[in-house]
């Protein structure tokens, strides 16, 4: 016992020693990540606004404006379905895919595609934003440096949101919200033991960017004042405007991103044309549809802009900005929902300035507003969005009406789209991330614990007739039902009515997207109560990275006697 005793103590603290090491690592590695992810954003604003006014110089005939977004499009649909197929979209999902699905590998072939795809996207013409992918180049840069210096994976995840947040710092120049969004929105919690390098990685980008291209603002915004405290009913009524658009916004890209999806695999390479196409069509009429559109959100900021104008622009980004990203072009949507939230604001601003003109402030001030309102109502990062137009004006006095429009906005969207839209996008990829309620429901009592290998699962080719005679001498009745993908549901046929059309499939019965489910961290409780709620005896245990790939299944009998009911097989 004591020669064991001898052998196993010198092996702890060499094991001790190597996890303060890695901690003191991390720390290192936070200002070498905040660097390189700061010199990347800052080439990623230069040469997406460099090529832009190369493509579309001032005074550049109409043509331009059709034939770039449409050749653009093509040309990078077919880079990303040929060499850079996780280089697709907007970046943060794909970022948290990798931080709780994939053990934080985001490989060095995403990160260059995700930079160059993006910004030639973007320089065309595209009207999608570069902060989303900026988020997955800082954290890939992180992936890749932890992987390489043999990091476990553990300590590799917690690399991801420091790279996340030096990017929000100089994409933004905000480094307070850089921080709070990698913990509000990427890592899900404020109190996370990676704050410390979240923190110094967001100072470091931060610093870089102002040596590379000076202190200047992302916008330059005037004086905010409040004119009257009646002021506050109409930032409310804007925070409810803020919410319907934002709801409208989520529901629409959600629609036609399935839409897109239920396509033939071999139209893949061509869809992002048809977001290409409308950008195109729209742009050649109104030309200040193309690109993000920075530069017409300082306009609107200032009180330069029409209110027909900026109410056109609102449907017509609504329209080209969804089609282009649910047709699966590079880009992010936080460029966006602020270009559509000052241009919301800014109808508002006007419409309550013109009836109340001795009560109201001038309709930058509602435009700014609204650009955090619709920030909020869409990607549901409240406190991100105070902080980030706070970080913007340096002013405090708009964080009160800051506040209430992003309170409204955020009520009035969640109500009306249940599900956050980046978690909706990575369902809608097959990757279930963790919710807020699957981690409050987590304990020692795991699912991983006690599931058993998969077992026969029914084809859903399989006609309800021909599935009811297989089980008919079975003693189970709860089956799942599997596809060339892979699991996509479960069907209980002590439930179902025999008279239902015996000559339908299985998969008529099943929804493949949406089906009962856990995974293997989640705590049995949470198991339990979908296999009630759906009437169900077993659940599938899939992946996390995708939800159709069976790795087990969990059964009510194994759950009742984990808590020492009923009597073990």
């Amino acid at each position: 016992m004591s020669e064991s005793g001898h052998e196993t103590t010198p092996l702890l603290t060499r094991l001790r020693k190597w996890e303060q090491y890695e901690d003191r690592l991390i720390l290192l590695l936070a200002l070498v990540i905040g660097a390189v992810t700061g010199l990347a954003v800052v080439a990623f604003i230069l040469l997406t606004e460099r090529e832009g006014m190369r493509l579309y110089p001032a005074g550049g005939a109409s043509w331009r404006h059709v034939l770039f977004p449409v050749f653009g499009s093509l040309g990078i649909g077919y880079l990303l379905f040929r060499y850079f197929p996780d280089a697709r979209g907007s970046g943060v999902p794909q970022t948290k895919a990798a931080l709780y699905a994939r053990d934080g590998k985001i490989t060095l072939r995403t990160v260059l595609g995700k930079f160059f795809c993006t910004s030639a996207t973007l320089a065309s013409g595209i009207p999608l934003g570069r902060e989303g992918p900026s988020v997955q180049v800082g954290a890939g840069i992180a992936s890749v440096l932890g992987r390489r210096l043999g990091l476990r994976p553990e300590k590799v995840k917690a690399l991801l949101p420091i790279g996340a947040a030096a990017a929000i710092a100089a994409a933004f120049n905000t480094p307070l919200a850089a921080v709070l969004f990698a913990l509000e929105e990427v890592v899900g919690d404020l109190n996370a033991p990676v704050m410390g390098g979240v923190v110094i990685a967001s100072a470091t980008s931060w610093m870089v960017l102002r040596l590379m291209l000076g202190n200047s603002p992302l916008f330059k915004v005037p004086q905010y004042e409040l004119v009257h405290p009646a002021e506050f009913a109409v930032y409310a009524v804007l925070g409810v405007a803020g919410g319907l658009v934002s709801a409208i916004f989520t529901r629409l890209l959600l629609g036609m991103r399935e839409w897109f999806l239920g396509l033939s695999k071999k139209t893949l390479w061509f869809q992002p044309v048809a977001g290409g196409l409308s950008v195109g069509l729209l742009g050649w009429f109104v030309p200040q549809v193309l690109g993000v559109g920075y530069g017409y959100v300082g306009k609107a900021l200032n009180g330069q802009m029409a209110l027909e104008l900026m109410a056109l622009l609102v449907l017509m980004k609504l329209v080209t900005v969804t089609i282009s990203y649910a047709s699966g072009n590079a880009g992010g949507i936080f460029g966006p929902a602020l270009f559509i939230g000052a241009m919301l604001g800014g109808c508002v601003g006007t419409l309550a300035h013109r009836l109340f003109p001795l009560h109201t402030a001038m309709p930058g001030a509602y435009a700014l507003v609204g650009m955090g309102a619709v920030f909020a109502g869409i990607v549901r990062a409240p406190m991100t969005s105070v902080l980030m137009i706070f970080e913007m004006t340096q002013d405090y006095a708009v964080i009160v009406p800051l506040m209430i429009s992003n309170l409204v906005s955020l009520f009035i969207a969640s109500r009306l789209q249940k599900r956050p839209i980046y978690e909706a996008l990575a369902i809608q990829d097959g990757v279930h991330l963790p919710s807020s309620e699957s981690r409050r429901h987590r304990d020692r009592r795991q699912v991983m614990r006690i599931m058993r290998p998969p077992t026969e699962t029914l084809s859903a080719q399989m006609t309800l007739g021909e599935a009811m005679k297989q089980v008919g001498s079975s003693k189970v009745q709860t089956w799942l039902v599997a596809d060339a993908r892979g699991v996509v549901g479960v069907i209980n046929f002590a439930n179902m009515d025999r008279a239902i059309d015996a000559d339908k499939t299985l998969g008529d019965f099943v929804n493949p997207i949406d089906f009962p489910h856990v995974h293997a961290d989640h705590g049995l409780d949470l198991a339990l109560d979908r296999m009630g709620a759906n009437q169900v005896e077993i659940l599938p245990v899939v992946n996390r990275a995708n939800v159709h790939q069976l790795e087990g299944i969990v059964t009510l009998h194994d759950v009742l006697v984990s808590y020492g009911v009923g009597q073990g097989s």
